[in-house]
């Protein structure tokens, strides 16, 4: 447990901040069902239109170091795929 006075801030700014990625991570989470759902229900331009609206967001969680570049990459690239297979359909 923290002991000196610069552990137990440290400890305590640890708290927030991990409430505040938490909030982050889910945020971006609830805009990647967003897309996902549009896919499951067929909806090709609502689909695009989630996406348009959740690439950037998922960008600013890169820059903000909630998610690794590679992942940001991977998830957007995957849904991106969804997308087209829909459109192919």
């Amino acid at each position: 447990m923290a002991n000196n006075p610069s552990s137990k801030k440290r400890a305590r700014q640890q708290v927030k901040r991990r409430a505040h990625n938490m909030s982050l991570r889910s945020m971006v989470r609830t805009y990647i069902k967003k897309v996902s759902a549009q896919i499951e229900q067929g909806s090709y331009d609502g689909a695009t239109q989630a996406l348009t609206t959740a690439a950037p967001i998922i960008d600013s969680m890169v820059n903000k170091g909630i998610f690794s570049k590679n992942k940001a990459a991977r998830t957007k690239s995957r849904l991106n795929a969804k997308i087209k297979a829909l459109k192919a359909s």
